[in-house]
Formats: structure tokens, C-alpha cells, sequence
């Protein structure tokens, strides 16, 4: 009898951590790299929201908590909902998870069971197959291509759903790609939706605030309400604060679902850290005067990327409209010679000879399950950025 779960070999390690790891290694030992591989503001966290986790601290509110999360918490994600979205959830139908990747784990194991299917758009978040494999569902990859700007269309959704299909994964601005919906393009989707009842949707809004120029950010149930009965809509504070070391996500719907996910949290780890939930409190309910300051940094990295990506031969970026990610096609660049003399085959041998021979750490775009493609996170500095593109071009040169 074998001694590990057979759960295991239907599922793969994080691409974008080992790709950190990697990085990580080859700098202990001396090389110089420059990592793009992780998906974390190098801002710090407010200033206010730090002061609210040491007043936290100081008032002794360091005990369990709730396993759903402190009341104060949910009331301001109920609160939030309400003033950003135009939703209306008591705070009862919150729950508060030890990150975004808790709550969607959770609404998985509450709900699949083997043979139903999640919809889960390519390219996608390297977690959301893995999740939905381990919970013992199958998920269904429908391929979002550079063509229409890696957004989902809706006569492939339509193709994608089947009377087993239970979720449908929603992700925008998306991770791996920054391409985010408008309201027509989601509108296209949700129509789709409707006509299927037995399809629930598990939105993604991770990357809500950080979009850029005139694009206005919606949610499925505020575009389509009569999805409301059937949408978990989840977000986070780890992004958009500076906050990812907190472990502080959050959802909310009916509450049939939001009861059984408290009844697994309850078993699993329990409430989320009392001094996190104290510090996303604060981050909710407090200002919010330095999200458009943050994004005007991160745009302004996003246009250097892209242009100088494009300047790089063989290699084709598209702008996207979110997050902090780009994600280049390396079409022009397959079947070349890399200057070690390796023949590049795959997105995955780019960016390992990249990183070889330049010290650029990008994670691989079929790791995303969409290729010949790689991912960049310019949520770094504009001087390490302009270096790193540099490199790439350099790279991209002396392919022959």
C-alpha cells in the first residue's frame, strides 16, 4: 500500500514559486539575477495599516478568533462590497481565509465532488487546475488566445459547459495576462451564464484596483444580478495594500456556501491571524488615498516593459489593461539557437536559457497553460526593470 495520498500525482508544484526559488538559489551563490517572478508589490504596507496591527497587538487582541473572521472584518468587507461594487451582502455571507488561496481551496472542497467539472479559462493562475484536481473535480481548459487579448469568448464558454460543469473560474485583471473585461465583454459572458443554472461562478477579483488609464473595473453580479444566488465572489487585500505577507483574503455569497467553508475552516487552521484581521480592518475601512498614487507607478512600469519588450527581437507584448503583469509571446524566438548552443523548443527552454545566460528569472507561459508565452512582474523597480529588458533584448539578439 502506498504510503502517500494518490491525490498527489494529479497535481504539480507552483511554477511561479519555483521560479522565485530558483531565482533565490542562484543568488545565494553569487550570481546576479534579477527575479520577475513573483506576483508581490515591493511597495510597503501603509503606514496606518501597520499602526493598526501594533495598536492591535498592544490592545491584547491576540486570542483565537471567529473561524469565519472578527465581525469588525466582515462587516467592512460586507461595507466594502457595498461602496466599491454596488452589492449587497449582510456581513453573515463574508468569510475571511488565510489569503485568496484558502477561500477558493474551501469553496472547492465544499463543493466538487469526482466527475464534476470546473471551467477554468487559459491562460489561468498556475493554483486554480491544482486546486480544483486535489478537491477531486476535473477541471476544462478554454483558451483565451492573443487574438482576442487572452480574454475568454463567450461562444467558448458556451462550447466548454456540460451538465457535469459545477464552476466556472473567473480572474480579472487576470493573472498571468493583466487582461481585464469591460462591461460588454463581460456582459457577452454572463448572458452565457444565465442560461445554465447549474453553473455556479467563483470570481476571482484579486487585482480589482489596479487597472489603468479610463478602464472601469466590474464584477459579475454587478453586471448580471441574477447571478447573485450562485457567485462567490472573493478578493483579497494583498495586492492593491501591499499586504501579501498578511494572509488576508475574503469572499462572499449565499450563505449556504459561506456556512459550509466556515465548516471546513473549522477543522482545516480556524480563524485567520487576529492581528492580520485587525490590519485589514483598517485597510478596508480606512484611506485608500495611496491606491491611485500605486497604480501610477505600476502603469508607468507597464508601459516601459512592453515598450522595450517589443524592441527585443522575435518577441511580440501585448498591452494589458491590469495587474502587474505582461505576458509576451517568444513565438519569434522558437526554434532558434540560444548562445549556449541549446536549441530553443519550448517557452519553458527560453526562459531557462534566459535566465542562464542573463540572470532574468520569468516563469514559462505553459506553466499558465497558454504557450509560446512568459510571464513578467514588473512589480519591481523601474532601474531593475529597464536592466532585466535590457538583458532580454540582449538575449533575443544573439539568437540565431
Amino acid at each position: 500500500m502506498a504510503f502517500l495520498a494518490d491525490a498527489l500525482s494529479r497535481v504539480k508544484p507552483s511554477a511561479t514559486i519555483a521560479v522565485s526559488q530558483k531565482a533565490r538559489e542562484l543568488k545565494a551563490k553569487g550570481r546576479d539575477v534579477i527575479g520577475l517572478g513573483a506576483g508581490e508589490p515591493d511597495f510597503d504596507t501603509p503606514e496606518n495599516i501597520k499602526k493598526a496591527a501594533i495598536d492591535a497587538i498592544n490592545r491584547g487582541e491576540t486570542k483565537y478568533t471567529p473561524v469565519s473572521g472578527i465581525p469588525e472584518l466582515r462587516k467592512a468587507i460586507a461595507a466594502k462590497f457595498k461602496r466599491e461594487n454596488g452589492l449587497e451582502y449582510s456581513w453573515e455571507q463574508t468569510i475571511v481565509g488565510t489569503g485568496g488561496k484558502q477561500i477558493l481551496f474551501n469553496a472547492f472542497m465544499a463543493t466538487l465532488n469526482p466527475g464534476d467539472e470546473v471551467v477554468v479559462p487559459a491562460p489561468y493562475w498556475v493554483s486554480y487546475p491544482e486546486m480544483v484536481a486535489l478537491c477531486g473535480g476535473t477541471p476544462v481548459f478554454v483558451s483565451a488566445t492573443q487574438e482576442h487579448n487572452f480574454k475568454l469568448q463567450a461562444a467558448d464558454l458556451e462550447k466548454a459547459i456540460t451538465p457535469k460543469t459545477k464552476w466556472f473560474i473567473f480572474n480579472s485583471p487576470s493573472n498571468p495576462t493583466g487582461a481585464a473585461y469591460t462591461h460588454d465583454e463581460l456582459k457577452a459572458l454572463t448572458d452565457v451564464l444565465v442560461k445554465h443554472p447549474h453553473v455556479w461562478v467563483l470570481t476571482d477579483d484579486m487585482y480589482e484596483h489596479l487597472t489603468y488609464g479610463d478602464f472601469k473595473f466590474v464584477t459579475p453580479v454587478e453586471v448580471e444580478p441574477s447571478l447573485y444566488d450562485r457567485t462567490l465572489t472573493m478578493n483579497g487585500v494583498s495586492k492593491a495594500y501591499a499586504m501579501t505577507g498578511w494572509r488576508i483574503g475574503y469572499a462572499a455569497g449565499p450563505l449556504q456556501l459561506i456556512k459550509a467553508m466556515d465548516m471546513i475552516q473549522g477543522q482545516q487552521t480556524s480563524g485567520a491571524t487576529s492581528i492580520a484581521q485587525w490590519a485589514a480592518v483598517e485597510a478596508l475601512n480606512g484611506t485608500q488615498d495611496f491606491i491611485p498614487a500605486n497604480k501610477k507607478i505600476f502603469e508607468g512600469r507597464r508601459d516601459l516593459v512592453v515598450s522595450m519588450l517589443n524592441q527585443a527581437k522575435g518577441i511580440v507584448c501585448p498591452v494589458p489593461e491590469g495587474a502587474f503583469y505582461v505576458y509576451p509571446s517568444c513565438k519569434g524566438l522558437i526554434g532558434k539557437t540560444a548562445p549556449s548552443g541549446k536549441v530553443i523548443e519550448t517557452d519553458e527552454d527560453f526562459v531557462s536559457e534566459l535566465l542562464e545566460t542573463e540572470g532574468v528569472a520569468v516563469v514559462h507561459g505553459s506553466a499558465f497553460g497558454l504557450g509560446p508565452n512568459f510571464r513578467i512582474s514588473y512589480a519591481t523597480s523601474e532601474d531593475l526593470l529597464e536592466e532585466a529588458c535590457r538583458r532580454i533584448q540582449r538575449f533575443c539578439g544573439a539568437c540565431k
